[in-house]
């Protein structure tokens, strides 16, 4: 098959969309069909991967508004791609891209069926907001891009309706967002959706092999650049966006007082945003300044093996649609602590880690202590063999394809 897909993401550009529509590309290619991706331009050079084209097209650089100019962009460069290579699926990753009722019927009319991935809804991240401005978080309405949910989610719903409705088939990362959606939005009587939990790369957040001179001596340096010179402390991990949404000031609140419990605790957080400064300065504030580093970036290789080099990785966010970092953690082998609520308990409990009430300092306090006073690598190896036969790019591909092939005969 030639499958297009349509990502607003696409490495460089990283985030949770990106690394999926990267990975499942390869392994579909692996499968032995071929992948165009259709994603925004701006973010610098794509990476080569064999059988997978990449086209930039333009965007306005708007809040929201992208959604649709990216829209426009990418329907006339795949009508362009299917003249000179026919597609026979055309995938798009919703909701960062937006296309109306007449786009969708304009793609099935004239270039292929399309089947939709569902990553989150507009409606779920605005709660999500929400949420984080009742606890209290840093700087919730400073983002440009976060005022604009609040205010125009319940507009640009409506092109996930048309998704929903248009779609021969979706397909939601979650059951907490099949369920999302089912609550609060038009879904057809005949609705056709199926879940599939996106994978992560076993082979790039694997353990440490401890049986590897060489890979023990990494994980010691990595650890040396946090452990404030003492080899036994306990390194907490933080990954993601520096954003109100994921938590990071509620972290920084409960790290203080886990720190009065279990000095040794260090709080590494990975992330870029424009909250880096405020989360220092409240870090100092609450006394633990010297124990709170934040890095605003690492490459892929780096990031890995401070995961295998973490005792815990921590994941406090106020809404995802699925939630990659648990799984990275995971397949780590490091145990994780995260929220139980919308998606998460889906891939995380207390098996691999631990899970704590959204919001509830008290709760997150006490998952936290649990899980670094217990024993990890229990805990992390039985984390790593659920994703190694849970959640796996190459599952995601063998389902995909089968689904695929369903909306072709849809279609038909």
């Amino acid at each position: 098959m030639h499958i297009a897909m349509l990502s607003a993401e696409f490495p460089p550009r990283w985030g949770g969309m990106g690394s999926t529509v990267f990975h499942l590309s390869a392994a579909l290619v692996k499968r032995g069909h071929r992948v165009t991706v259709i994603t925004r331009s701006g973010a610098g050079k794509p990476p080569s991967q064999t059988g997978v084209k990449v086209i930039e097209v333009g965007w306005a650089k708007i809040p929201m508004e992208f959604t649709r100019s990216y829209g426009r962009r990418a329907i006339f460069e795949l009508e362009r791609l299917n003249d000179s290579d026919p597609v026979d699926i055309v995938h798009l990753h919703c909701p960062m891209i937006s296309w109306s009722r007449s786009q969708f019927r304009r793609c099935s009319e004239k270039v292929a069926p399309v089947v939709s991935s569902l990553h989150g809804s507009w409606l779920g991240e605005r709660d999500g907001l929400m949420e984080a401005s009742k606890a209290r978080e840093s700087a919730v309405w400073a983002n440009v891009n976060d005022v604009a949910i609040r205010f125009m989610a319940g507009w640009y719903s409506r092109f996930e309706n048309f998704a929903i409705n248009e779609s021969r088939i979706c397909v939601a990362n979650s059951n907490a967002t099949k369920e999302d959606f089912e609550l609060r939005y038009d879904v057809p009587k005949s609705w056709n959706c199926r879940v599939v939990h996106w994978g992560v790369d076993i082979q790039m957040f694997r353990p440490t092999d401890n049986n590897d001179p060489e890979d023990v001596d990494n994980r010691s340096d990595m650890r040396a650049r946090f452990d404030g010179g003492n080899p036994e402390s306990k390194i907490i991990l933080a990954v993601g966006r520096l954003a109100a949404r994921k938590g990071y000031g509620s972290l920084i609140k409960g790290f203080s007082n886990l720190h009065k419990k279990i000095p040794t605790s260090r709080l590494v957080i990975v992330g870029r945003g424009h909250l880096k400064s405020r989360l220092l300065k409240q870090a100092k504030r609450l006394g633990v300044g010297d124990f709170v580093h934040i890095e605003s970036g690492m490459s892929f290789l780096e990031l890995a093996q401070l995961y295998r080099s973490a005792n815990l990785v921590v994941y406090p966010s106020f809404y995802e649609g699925q939630g990659l970092i648990p799984l990275e953690a995971m397949s780590s082998g490091v145990p994780i602590v995260t929220v139980d609520h919308g998606p998460l308990p889906e891939m995380v409990d207390e098996t691999v880690g631990g899970l704590f009430t959204m919001g509830n300092m008290e709760s997150m306090l006490g998952a936290l202590e649990r899980t670094l006073n217990e024993e990890e690598s229990r805990k992390g190896a039985q984390g790593r063999k659920r994703v190694v036969e849970k959640f796996n790019f190459d599952g995601n591909a063998e389902v995909f394809e089968k689904i695929y092939l369903e909306a072709i005969q849809l279609q038909d």
